[in-house]
């Protein structure tokens, strides 16, 4: 009857003397990294001080601050694996046990912190990124929609053989922000890569056809409840940013934010069609039909443009042009244009 709990009691001195051993070793990790983390702010420091930013009193005295709180992180962390070593010595050959290292355990964060600009981690905290000093790049989703329309050669807008409220555009992408300047942020290097889908709802009960080389719009033989061309382009955006922004400086990073500033965005995009599809809904003897047709219709395999945007914070008013005309060999070109709502995020 005894055999089973003397053999518990053997594993679980063998496992408890396994995790103090390694509860030790932590003990030399924790040093090390404290001490190389005091190192990184020493040198944040001396940064600051080649800049002119502080006086060397001012510095001395950062250094100390550092120091004195690096000494003081080390006692309390080693504090915490001597009382957990304590505790498995207290309970060897018990049925009692702890996880290895808490210290390096797999956790959750939300919200910034001192060490890390991720506002959301989940992993070993030992593997919690590092805030860089200056980190001169960031990245944004990119979330776009509003109308959709062409400009047509010789005609105005007025005459679009488009609806001007049906039409509409979508754009969702990922967009990274470089600044250019090593000590100013009022330019800023905004590049990306983007779906954009362009819808073209035709007027007066009108369909495309494909008509070989032409891409001509025609009377549907029904009433349509709907007609729609939608054209998707994968393209990669490239904007010069400009505006004002606040520096954000601590003991050991500095960064420029634009919240709450204006700014404006101009340039351009380039990139190729991955496909264009025309949807069609209407009635025969009473009963619905939907037909989706998936063709080229003579768009323009390579799209090209010019963009731009005026926001604050993160909301803007964005339009966009294509220079490359939707449909490719057409004696009457027609240009794609687009103006909307225009969201980065952070």
């Amino acid at each position: 009857c005894c055999m089973p709990v003397l053999g518990q009691e053997v594993a679980s001195t063998t496992v408890n003397s396994q995790k103090i051993a390694e509860l030790e070793q932590l003990k030399s990790t924790i040093e090390a990294e404290e001490k190389a983390w005091l190192k990184e702010e020493v040198e944040a420091i001396n940064k600051r001080l080649e800049r002119g930013e502080i006086t060397e009193t001012e510095a001395d005295n950062l250094k100390e601050a550092a120091a004195e709180k690096r000494a003081m992180n080390i006692r309390n962390r080693l504090a915490i694996i001597d009382n957990k070593i304590a505790l498995l010595n207290r309970n060897r050959g018990g049925q009692f046990s702890i996880d290895a290292d808490l210290e390096d355990d797999f956790y959750f964060r939300v919200g910034k912190y001192e060490l890390s600009d991720r506002t959301l981690y989940l992993g070993k905290r030992s593997k919690d990124r590092r805030r860089v000093y200056d980190r001169r790049t960031s990245s944004d989703l990119v979330l776009a929609f509003g109308l959709n329309n062409a400009i047509i050669d010789g005609e105005s807008l007025d005459d679009s053989p488009y609806k001007i409220g049906g039409s509409r555009f979508f754009e969702l992408g990922w967009a990274w922000k470089t600044r250019v300047f090593d000590n100013s942020n009022w330019l800023r290097l905004k590049y990306g890569v983007s779906l954009q889908i362009n819808g073209l709802k035709p007027t007066d009960n009108r369909y495309f056809v494909d008509d070989g080389a032409l891409t001509l719009l025609e009377e549907f033989p029904q009433n349509l409840n709907k007609s729609k061309l939608s054209i998707s382009n994968l393209v990669f955006p490239l904007h010069f940013e400009f505006g004002p922004s606040r520096r954000i400086e601590k003991d050991n990073y500095f960064r420029y934010s634009t919240h709450n500033k204006f700014k404006i965005g101009v340039g351009g995009y380039a990139g190729f069609n991955v496909g264009t599809r025309q949807k069609l809904k209407y009635k025969i003897d009473g009963n619905r039909v939907k037909d989706k047709i998936k063709r080229d219709y003579n768009t323009s395999d390579f799209v090209y443009g010019l963009s731009g945007y005026l926001a604050f914070d993160d909301t803007a008013l964005y339009v966009k042009y294509d220079l490359s005309p939707i449909f490719k060999d057409q004696p009457i070109e027609q240009r794609n244009i687009s103006v909307g709502l225009r969201f980065d995020m952070d």
